[in-house]
């Protein structure tokens, strides 16, 4: 396995972002799309990009093509192509990965809100699929097997999963351990992140409650930490990883904390020890 950075969890302009990652050891970074999507060349953006950060010796593990849940409840047409056209960057980046929140995948699969989610994953599946390349869905907004179940339904490893394991233990209430078996045939990115669930929650008002007519959330219901203080156990959540076959980026992501950089030097330290200790 390698570790990643996601370039926007310094805090600071993405040129001293990719050297800070370069200082922390980190093997290849991720980055959010809107850096390059709405450039007026972004072909020639992605090219520049590329080649600074190939040039302190790393490479992208995947683009974040997250733009809000509205896609997947209210789409357009023009919101579905640039989603596309983030797939397109991702490969001139040198990554076959574009990584996304979708809202929340309903229990219910009779109702508007997933046939419409449904929609706009199977017009995405589709087209990863002809391209070669995943768009992968982040874990936390529902229980794994929920998530499996909608997977299975679009017919194509287009479609995968960004696997968070702490978006799973705050939000969903979800074991990441278990979890990673559940979602095994669609993994194709990990997020490394670390947090506690202060109370279970609808997540729906967390993620998506303008889509299901629900008050958003107004108290705190889970609390992000620095990387091995909070409740993902990650000696078992990364042998599971390694159980499954899993060979790809643990992308650390920090989004907030008051020294963001020491907490992602702490987290890269941390894995890359794992990694060396269990050959992973």
């Amino acid at each position: 396995m390698k570790t990643g950075v996601i370039l926007e969890s310094f805090a600071t302009d993405i040129d001293t972002a990719i050297l800070k990652a370069k200082q922390v050891g980190a093997d290849g970074i991720q980055m959010y799309a809107d850096k390059v999507v709405d450039q007026p060349d972004p072909v020639k953006a992605c090219k520049e990009l590329k080649k600074k950060v190939n040039d302190q010796g790393m490479v992208f593990s995947a683009l974040c093509g997250d733009f809000g849940c509205k896609m997947f409840y209210e789409p357009t047409q023009a919101e579905i192509d640039r989603e596309k056209k983030c797939l397109d960057l991702a490969f001139e980046l040198g990554t076959k990965i574009v990584t996304t929140h979708i809202g929340v995948v309903p229990e219910e699969t009779n109702c508007i809100q997933y046939e419409t989610m449904h929609k706009v994953c199977k017009i995405l599946n589709d087209y990863a699929v002809e391209m070669g390349g995943h768009y992968a869905i982040e874990t936390g907004p529902e229980k794994a097997v929920i998530l499996k179940s909608f997977l299975d339904t679009l017919n194509g490893a287009g479609m995968g999963v960004n696997f968070d394991p702490a978006n799973l233990v705050m939000c969903a209430g979800d074991d990441p351990v278990k979890a990673v078996h559940t979602l095994k045939d669609y993994i194709v990115h990990t997020h490394a992140k670390d947090g506690i669930q202060l109370k279970p929650y609808d997540t729906r008002r967390i993620y998506a409650a303008k889509y299901y007519g629900l008050p958003p959330a107004d108290e705190r219901t889970y609390q992000e930490v620095a990387l091995g203080e909070g409740n993902v156990d990650w000696k078992n959540y990364l042998s599971a990883l390694k159980d499954i076959g899993y060979n790809g980026f643990l992308t650390v992501e920090r989004e907030c904390g008051a020294d963001p950089a020491k907490d992602i030097l702490t987290a890269v330290t941390f894995l890359k020890l794992f990694i060396e200790r269990n050959k992973l």
